[in-house]
């Protein structure tokens, strides 16, 4: 019945330490099993036996384990432990034991059990951490029956680990047990066995617990708290611009393949060097037209010309684009187009003097068509020069007809101009009929005077 009691109590102790906070941050449970050896010896110590039996100093003969210390070749004590913060755990666990001398006293093979509860202080949190091998201290209490007796205690020891990898390891640690007003004296208890620590959660495998992960959910690198580095720039993906391909810290991540501080994404022309105010562009004639929207590269030129300069192919100063004669030099004054001289006007005036027709008609006589021919070859080089085509007559006859007459014959050679390449827009023609007469009309050689066709120079 009475080793039923202990079970149980242990059992409530186990449930109950359940609820504490998470034995190491990463693998808060741990869990322990191994041997345990009672040494009342070197307490100095007055109890149910008399002190003849014990040293008369603290901790006297302490590993004189032969002579002293109370061991069963089994499986004695197991402990559970669950970590809290900042290096402290809490641990509960239990113990039995044959005690079969008190000091130097011999007993009778005396039961003893033992439920004990304790903090636990790593030192390694106040040191740091020095990988297999992880000291610790430990204060707690207890509750000891050795067989009619039982006794609460006060414990306090030192202890260590050493870890064969991040979960087992072996333990070794020794307690001193102080009773309060009992049969049974305060003893050492120590004990040897191994460890386990479990509990850690590692979502994504990579090794790094969830706790000290910054990305639990993505496999990652120690190096960057368990976040990814899927192009191992050494920038992590949360703060890569461009994760999967390899950059430039100064770019966030991401690549510059030009090298003109313009990273790729954001460059127009990713492959040629060139400028931030172009897009990573280069502009290599400096005419605000970028090479690759530029078809005189290599040539300053408007962007209203795609990058080059406008053509002037009859060199005269004026470009075709504004070029009313592109083909042909002339003046800017004339829009680029040649200008008539007086020479050449004066021999049109002669020209036009010998422009006959036939009697009361519209038609020219023979020797008049090469005078026109020449006429119209003068007039054509000169595009933008427009020209009058007077028509007079002399006074025989009515006025009337003498003015229809006279626009028929100033229309004809007008038309005949234009049959021969001269531009119509350029010619105006009109008849005056026997208003403007140039000699007297009572003569036969004034009235052949004023018979004439006259060409002038508009201005």
């Amino acid at each position: 019945m009475k080793h039923l009691k202990i079970a149980f109590l242990a059992v409530l102790l186990t449930i109950g330490f359940n609820q504490v906070n998470a034995q190491d941050k990463n693998n808060p449970w741990q869990i322990g099993f191994g041997v345990n050896a009672v040494d009342f010896y070197p307490t100095n110590a007055e109890g149910m036996i008399s002190p003849a039996g014990f040293s008369t100093g603290w901790g006297d003969e302490f590993f004189n384990a032969d002579d002293h210390y109370n061991m069963i070749p089994a499986i004695t004590k197991i402990t559970v432990g669950k970590y809290l913060a900042d290096g402290f755990s809490f641990e509960v666990g239990g113990s039995l034991n044959k005690i079969e001398h008190i000091g130097n006293v011999s007993a009778s093979d005396l039961s003893y059990f033992g439920v004990d509860g304790a903090v636990k202080y790593d030192l390694n949190y106040a040191f740091g951490e020095t990988g297999w091998f992880d000291p610790y201290l430990t204060v707690g209490g207890g509750y000891t029956w050795m067989d009619d007796w039982d006794t609460g205690t006060f414990n306090g020891g030192v202890g260590f680990n050493l870890w064969f990898n991040d979960n087992i390891g072996l333990n070794l640690e020794t307690r001193y047990k102080h009773t309060f007003e009992s049969n049974i004296t305060q003893h050492f208890q120590h004990a040897a066995g191994i460890v386990i620590k479990f509990g850690g959660t590692d979502t994504d495998g990579d090794g790094i617990f969830d706790k000290d992960d910054a990305c639990p959910d993505v496999f990652g690198l120690e190096e960057f708290n368990g976040c990814p580095d899927t192009d191992a720039d050494g920038i992590i993906d949360s703060k890569d611009a461009c994760p999967e391909v390899a950059g430039l810290a100064e770019l966030n991540g991401c690549p510059d393949a030009d090298a003109d501080g313009i990273a790729d994404k954001d460059d127009a022309c990713p492959n040629a060097k060139g400028t931030k105010a172009n897009n990573g562009c280069p502009d290599t004639d400096g005419d605000g037209l970028v090479d690759k929207d530029d078809a005189c590269p290599k040539v300053a030129g408007p962007k209203a010309n795609k990058g080059c300069p406008w053509p002037d192919a009859d060199a005269d100063g004026v470009l075709d684009k504004d070029d009313a004669c592109p083909k042909v030099a002339g003046p800017a004054s004339n829009n680029g187009c040649p200008e008539i001289t007086k020479v050449e006007v004066a021999k049109l005036e002669e020209l036009f003097k010998t422009v006959y027709f036939d009697t009361g008609k519209d038609s020219f006589k023979d020797e008049t068509v090469a005078k026109l021919d020449e006429a119209a070859s003068i007039m054509k080089k000169y595009s933008t020069a427009k020209f009058n085509i007077a028509g007079h007559t002399d006074s025989v006859g009515s006025a009337k007809l003498n003015l229809e007459l006279s626009s028929k014959r100033a229309n004809a050679v007008k038309n005949y101009l234009a049959s021969k390449g001269v531009s119509s827009s350029n010619l105006t023609a009109k008849g005056y009929g026997e208003e403007m007469p140039v000699a007297s009309n009572n003569t036969r050689s004034g009235r052949s005077q004023n018979r004439r066709v006259e060409v002038k120079l508009v201005d």
